[in-house]
Parts: C-alpha cells; structure tokens; sequence
C-alpha cells in the first residue's frame, strides 16, 4: 500500500510513515496530497531580485560580475507588479513559499509605489515576503573613485552620452525614511521590510553607520550582499585595513539582524566574527559560479563554527530556470569535498534551506508546506527505505512539486497557481518588454562601450585573475 510520507531529515516531522492525511498535522484540502505523495516543509529562496523577466533575455550575458552589472541597464521597463508577479508565480510554481526580494529601484522616489506593488504580487500569489528595500550612496560603476575611473577607457562620445546618466542618490535620511514608509504600508502578516545596504563597496561609512543605528533602533533585519566578488576583496581591503567585516562590528552593524548574501571572499577569522554576532549568511552557488566569483566557503564554515547558512537563488539558477531544488543539489555537491566522510550533510542543506532560510525572512514557516511527487521520484527503486533527504537531493527539481500551502493557503496544485494566471501575466509582462525595445536597441552600444571600460579598468589592477 502507498503511504503518506513526512521527510524523516532530522528535525522535519516524525519519522514514521502514516497511512491517512487525517493524522497530518497539517490544515489543508485533503484532495492536495495523495497516497505515494511526501510533505515536507517548504524551503524558502532566501537570496533574489525578482526577476520577472530574467537577465539573459535582455541580453546581459554572464561575466565577471563588475564587467556584467552594466547589462543591467538594459532591463526593460514595466510594471513593477507585472514584474514581481511573475518572479514570484515562478518561484510557487516549483512549491517554494517563501523568497527574499532584494528590490532594485534606484529611485527612492518611486520606492513606496514600486514596493506596494511588489508587496501586493507577494500577496495575490500567495507566497511569504521580505522585501529589502536598497540603500546605496557611494562608488557607482567602479570602486575606488566611481565613474571618473571609467573616463579614460571610454570614447569622448560615449563618455558626454553616459555621463547624465551617473545617479544623484538621495540624502541618507530620506533614503532612511522611505524604507520606514514601505515598512508603514506593509499591513500583510506574510511580508516582513528589511533594509537592504546594497553592499559596503556601493555604500558611505556614514549610510552604514546609519543603517545600524536604524536597525537597532527600530529593531528592523538588514540583508546586505558582502565579499562576493575578487575585486570587491582587494577594494575593501584597501577601504578598510583593519578590515571590513571587522569595521562593521566596530559600529554595530553584525547582529542576529543581519544576513549577508555570497560572502564568497570570506576569511575564517570572519567567519568566526560573524557567528559570534549571529549572522547568517546565504550561499548562491549557480550565481557565484556564473559570474565567476567562486565557491563560498561553506563547508568551512561549518567545520569552525561560522554563520549559519541559507540558500537563495540570485535571480538565476544553474539551468537559469529559479529552481530552488536544483540549488540545493549543487550546494550539497560542490561543498561535499574529497574524503571519505561528507564534509555537508543532507541534514545541513534542509536546514539552511528551510530553518535558516526562515530567520532571514523573518519568518515563521509552520504552516507551510510542499507536496512531492515522490512516487515519480522513486519509482525505479529497488528498496523502499531509501533515506528521503538523500533522495530528493539527488533527483528533486521542480517538476515534481505538485502542492504548495502557505498559511494554510491552497498555493499552487498539480503545478498550476490557484490566485493568478501565471501564462497570461508571463505574456503580458513579455508585450510590456517588447514595447520598449526601441529604447534597449538605441542603449545597447553605450552598455556595451560601459562593459568594455569596465572590464579594461579592472585588468589593470594586480593580483587579480
């Protein structure tokens, strides 16, 4: 007889298999699961921007990530809901419900607007939110200097083209005050608003200090990107030489509020900081290996008592397709090292997907759930006490979440969304792109030129391959 299974990793439900959805804890439609079928909790994308409309269809190939960013410009324009819709109807459709929205408008303006909408995507979808509103004064296109580190490498005409376009970023107070006014908007129990540092390299001393002031003063969660990249390593270095992490401890800044996305270039003295204050940090590996920032030093981190890590995608995935599943298995992988005994267990991947992942989203998650197919998973085995956890990090991807429940909200089924028509919304924001091509075309060359400077800026600086 096929059975309900409970994931057994330890810490996730009980070990024992039940025959009936009646003795689940759970409150929900009974018709959700059936026999054959594995409920688990949902594990959360803890790490991403929300693409809608994802990098390389505007054409924003990978590369390294300095020479890469300026692809960005070439975003096209829509509607910021459209937009979050089809993130976020993306991400429950693969029976994730929780994501960490790190919002990209540079325009503290627009912010209360664009983040209502983003706020209300989160909601008709149904998914849990922590919308990190971005906060950024310091350094645009080049460390050390911003701009004018460009000029030489750029032509008199490309330059006097890209010059109007260097942003004006707003007082830090008023930056300050608008995170303050989304959190003031936010009326849904399922979002949580952050503030979001975009990263120490893009960002004034004294909007850091500010930020922790605030934080600590409103006891509100920062999520904050931090050594990603080899060049960001060699600038913060030199920016800080009793170093950057040490400099952020030294005003305030490292605290159980805070989660640091990448940390690709920590150090173990770092590591080690960071655990004594509580931070987590979040692992991307499809992103760091993409952009070719490396491997982050996860394993290591477990090995000397360091943060305790989640997972996010980063806008990406290894098939560029937001499959959280998928980044799972290539984090278990690439940190299993070379010995004889795993230097990550299963156990460690499921808890900073869902544990983890839920204390940086500020969350608590115990009414959400993801119903596999788990009898497609295994229907080839010979024996059927395979450990679960083990399965579904060799052969789980995202067409085998067929349920979603978040809050006890039927989400998603038989991978169809139950508030949107995600197929209508995906072709709309598709028109919406396509309505600005003009304007992307006419962009293109000068994002080019702005790429080629970059790259040439950056080859100049020793030590750095």
């Amino acid at each position: 007889m096929k059975k309900i299974r409970l994931l057994k990793c330890p810490g996730y439900g009980p070990a024992t298999r039940l025959d009936k959805l009646a003795d689940l804890p759970l409150q929900f439609d009974a018709t959700a699961a059936l026999p054959g079928d594995l409920i688990m909790p949902s594990p959360v994308n803890a790490h991403d921007h929300g693409y809608g409309i994802r990098t390389l269809d505007f054409g924003a190939v990978d590369d390294a990530l300095e020479v890469w960013i300026p692809g960005l410009r070439l975003r096209p324009r829509t509607d910021p809901y459209l937009e979050a819709l089809v993130a976020f109807g993306r991400l429950a459709r693969t029976g994730v419900g929780a994501t960490m929205h790190c919002h990209n408008s540079l325009n503290v303006d627009h912010l209360v607007d664009e983040a209502s909408a983003v706020m209300r995507a989160a909601g008709d979808i149904g998914i849990r939110l922590a919308l990190s509103c971005p906060l950024l004064d310091h350094d645009a296109w080049a460390y050390d200097g911003g701009p004018n580190r460009l000029k030489p490498f750029l032509s008199t005409s490309d330059w006097q083209a890209l010059e109007p376009t260097i942003p004006a970023y707003a007082p830090i107070s008023t930056q300050l005050a608008a995170v303050e006014a989304v959190a003031a908007a936010n009326t849904s129990p399922l979002v949580d608003v952050q503030y979001g540092p975009i990263g120490p390299q893009w960002c004034s001393n004294a909007l850091l200090e500010a930020i922790a002031e605030a934080s600590a003063h409103h006891n509100r969660r920062i999520h904050m990107h931090l050594l990603e990249s080899p060049r960001q390593r060699v600038w913060l270095d030199r920016r800080f030489p009793e170093g950057v992490v040490t400099y952020l401890d030294s005003i305030g800044f490292l605290s159980p509020r805070l989660a640091i996305a990448h940390g690709v270039q920590l150090r173990p003295d770092e590591l080690e900081l960071l655990a004594e204050r509580g931070v987590q940090l979040v692992s991307n590996p499809s992103a760091n290996l993409r952009l070719r920032s490396g491997i982050a030093p996860i394993a290591t981190a477990l090995e000397i008592g360091g943060p305790p890590f989640a997972i996010g995608l980063d806008g990406t995935g290894l098939d560029d397709d937001q499959d959280l599943w998928r980044e799972m298995r290539l984090l278990y992988l690439l940190q299993g090292g070379r010995g004889p005994t795993r230097r990550l267990t299963a156990q460690n991947v499921f808890d900073a997907a869902i544990r983890v992942g839920g204390r940086v989203i500020n969350a608590n998650q115990a009414e959400d759930f993801t119903i596999v197919d788990y009898q497609a998973l295994i229907a080839d085995a010979l024996f059927d006490d395979i450990d679960e956890a083990e399965i579904l990090l060799t052969r789980m991807s995202a067409k085998y979440a067929k349920g979603l429940i978040v809050a006890g909200r039927d989400v998603m089924r038989r991978g169809e969304l139950t508030g949107i028509d995600f197929d209508a919304a995906l072709s709309e924001l598709g028109a919406q792109a396509r309505a600005d091509l003009p304007r992307l075309e006419e962009q293109r060359p000068l994002v080019r030129a702005l790429s080629e400077a970059t790259h040439a800026y950056y080859a100049t600086w020793p030590g750095i391959s």
